[in-house]
């Protein structure tokens, strides 16, 4: 098994429900078992599009994927729960992404692991803190990530709880 993170957002529709969905999809995999998950968060939108503010959250899962089948079961629970690709940084019923897979890295067109923006969100470093199971990251603690990202406060604990 492989220890992967993985970043859930939702802005459109009900954003909770979406991403409890989410989560039961992928535990409900064979091959996936979700470990931990981080708090709900709410957080302003990424980019130049006006649209909603997103819930995010971090979850921890072990794994037999391959990244590339890991991407394409995320993308197909995406898909299932109404996402529609049409507009870059743009509103969403649910985005996921592979942040971090057991130390590995890739680049391809489809795929990059460590997320090549990870260290650039504070919306997904703030919920990787909660359930990443090292206290620091590339030789920094969390804070000292987060404090890099200069959105910090676009990010706040929601008043939700998952």
């Amino acid at each position: 098994m492989t220890i992967s993170y993985l970043a859930l957002g939702s802005n459109l529709g009900d954003r909770l429900e979406t991403l409890q969905k989410a989560v039961k999809l992928l535990d409900q995999e064979p091959e996936i078992q979700v470990i931990k998950k981080s708090k709900l968060y709410e957080t302003l939108p990424y980019g130049d599009v006006p649209q909603e503010n997103y819930y995010n959250a971090v979850i921890q899962i072990n794994t037999t994927y391959d990244p590339l089948q890991l991407l394409n079961k995320t993308q197909a629970i995406e898909k299932k729960l109404g996402r529609e690709r049409l507009i870059h940084w743009g509103p969403r019923t649910l985005d996921i992404d592979i942040l971090l897979m057991n130390g590995e890295k890739i680049a391809t067109d489809r795929l990059t692991i460590p997320h090549k923006e990870m260290l650039k969100r504070s919306f997904v470093l703030v919920p990787l803190k909660d359930v990443y199971s090292e206290e620091t990251y590339q030789g920094k603690s969390f804070d000292q990530l987060i404090a890099t990202t200069g959105n910090q406060a676009e990010v706040w604990l929601s008043k939700e709880s998952w």
